[in-house]
């Protein structure tokens, strides 16, 4: 009786030495120095809406690694500011971060206005730099350590437009004119380059090619003078208040085009798409992600956390533009931290060159000027929407079907624009 009480204290006693080395193991990696990662974020401003939605994505990306465990055993601490979705903001906010914070790598902030403006800075720095939605931001710079999560491939500005034009030229008879209207700002400016790029490509006539300033609010001359050009196409490239502006004007002229849309950024969020409705309908615009039955699959349960969790967050509801891509954003640099056990950004710079990289929104690597190897840009067509606060009819495919890429295809486009109205 007495040798069986002592085999059971020693066992007790084992569990409980095993239990506290454990805890004691996971308390020490918890108070070891995090890894800082900083960056900075439209959370004010005409960016906003995406940005928000970005940061929780990035949020829930930073709370699960630390219940992990952190990365190289140790923590991680995202370190960020609003730039206020103002590009002079920017340079001051790298500079503090870099030499104030002394975080430990840097990631961009939203969108190609707010990225191009840390470059100098970054670049100075020989800091690794991962980009968020920013176009075509290193074709100039050519920084060796620069790579961008935003699915254009190798034909940056091309990218977001070139499906508009392949879906317009199959339909008979072909469309022979376009009309390119641009705000004039670092992303508009670019996806018109490629826009105009794609117009000699596909055999279509330019009849109006110009660009309107930041902070237009009154749309209806510029639609009116795009309406007496008749063009067949009508492409246009513009941030989120933009792009809202110019589908109201449009719809208040009744101007009918055999198709409209391309490159606007804003159209996409659900704030805008509840603002706006049945005015979408027709639309055909670019896309990154949308949650088809064969996209949604390996994000669900990303999406199940990031919509529980918005409303008290006072983000977009669903997140299906930047949340996800928020989440993946900050996953990417994750993995390289774990694939080199490093932070040293020469060696996480390379192991961005050589890698794939597998998230929630998709499989990429990287080729020249830190693009992805391949596209995974899409054109997608409103159709059908109803005007209220309906928020399910985005949660599905009901009322947006893909049309390019062949391969995520959804459905044929209503052609042309006024039928889908």
């Amino acid at each position: 009786m007495i040798q069986r009480l002592k085999l059971r204290l020693v066992a007790c006693t084992a569990v409980a030495l095993a239990a506290a080395a454990v805890t004691m193991g996971g308390a020490t990696a918890q108070t070891k120095e995090p890894i800082k990662i900083g960056f900075s974020m439209a959370l004010t401003g005409p960016l906003a809406a995406n940005g928000k939605q970005t940061l929780l994505g990035m949020k829930i990306w930073e709370e699960e690694t630390n219940a992990k465990g952190g990365l190289i055993g140790r923590p991680v601490k995202l370190v960020y500011y609003d730039d206020q979705s103002n590009p002079s903001t920017v340079p001051g906010i790298y500079t503090k971060l870099l030499d104030v914070d002394k975080v430990d790598l840097v990631m961009s902030g939203y969108a190609t206005n707010m990225v191009a403006p840390a470059m100098p800075i970054v670049m100075q720095k020989k800091k690794t730099f991962v980009s968020l939605f920013a176009l075509d931001v290193n074709h100039e710079f050519k920084y060796p350590n620069y790579f961008a999560v935003l699915p254009t491939g190798q034909r940056t500005k091309e990218s977001f437009t070139e499906g508009f034009y392949q879906v317009a030229m199959a339909q008979n008879p072909k469309p022979t004119s376009v009309a390119l209207v641009a705000e004039d700002a670092e992303f508009s400016r670019n996806a018109c380059e490629g826009a105009r790029l794609n117009a000699k490509t596909f055999g279509v006539k330019i009849v109006y090619d110009k660009a309107f300033p930041p902070g237009t609010a009154d749309f209806s001359p510029i639609v009116r003078a795009v309406q007496a050009t008749n063009p067949d196409l009508v492409i246009v490239c513009s941030y989120p208040l933009s792009s809202v502006g110019i589908t109201l004007a449009v719809n208040e002229m009744n101007f009918k085009p055999k198709m409209i849309g391309g490159a606007m950024v804003g159209l996409q969020a659900t704030v805008f798409k509840q603002k706006l409705g049945s005015k979408l309908n027709g639309i055909v615009n670019y896309e990154t992600w949308v949650p088809s039955e064969k996209m949604m699959k390996p994000a669900a349960e990303f999406f199940k956390k990031y919509q529980a969790r918005a409303g008290a967050e006072g983000v977009d509801p669903l997140g299906y533009y930047l949340g996800g891509w928020g989440y993946a954003f900050a996953g990417v640099l994750g993995a390289a931290i774990e694939g080199t056990k490093s932070i040293d950004d020469a060696k996480i710079a390379d192991y961005f060159r050589k890698s794939t990289f597998k998230t929630i929104m998709g499989d990429w690597s990287y080729g020249p000027n830190g693009e992805w190897t391949k596209s995974g840009m899409m054109q997608v067509q409103y159709h059908g929407v109803k005007d209220g606060n309906d928020i399910e009819q985005w949660r599905g495919m009901a009322v947006q079907t893909v049309l390019t890429p062949a391969d995520l295809a959804t459905g044929k486009v209503i052609y042309p624009y006024e039928k889908a109205k």
